[in-house]
């Protein structure tokens, strides 16, 4: 399965927002390798929270390599490769929220980057998906505090 959001998404807990949701509407990504959808509508109980517009956006994007890099060849002395490149893939959250009552809204970015080891995929892709798992497992599951944390700085 290939990247494609269905909408609605199910936001996860947040202090003050109740069963989130958010509709979502195909938009154009910055660049041809990414995908993007842009936030239209709003459901559960979320106070103060605006949908996407030109002043204050709320997109999620998926990127990918523009180009997939290849493992090299081993040495042929010792059999170990002399370097492992990486392809790096990212989640790019934009909201626009205040900084300051009365003033224009700024962009605050969230992005998840992902760098995996070239030739994974084919030769440990259970261990490649598990680190997936693991990795929105735990950022789901501690969705809240990372939240809490951002807005109170307390750990």
């Amino acid at each position: 399965m290939t990247w494609s959001l269905s909408s609605p998404i199910t936001g996860t807990a947040q202090t003050g927002l109740t069963s989130p949701t958010y509709t979502l509407t195909a938009d154009v990504a910055p660049d041809i390798n990414g995908k993007q959808s842009a936030v239209t509508a709003l459901g559960g109980t979320q106070a103060g929270v605006n949908v996407h517009s030109v002043a204050c956006p709320f997109t999620i994007t998926f990127v990918k390599p523009k180009s997939f890099k290849t493992l090299g060849k081993p040495n042929p002395v010792t059999g170990l490769l002399p370097s492992v490149p990486k392809n790096q893939f990212k989640v790019i959250v934009r909201k626009g929220v205040l900084p300051l009552a009365g003033q224009p809204y700024s962009t605050c970015n969230i992005t998840v980057t992902m760098d995996i080891p070239a030739g994974s995929d084919m030769a440990d892709a259970a261990n490649v998906r598990a680190a997936f798992s693991a990795a929105i497992g735990a950022l789901s599951q501690q969705s809240a505090g990372i939240g809490d944390t951002a807005v109170s700085g307390l750990m």
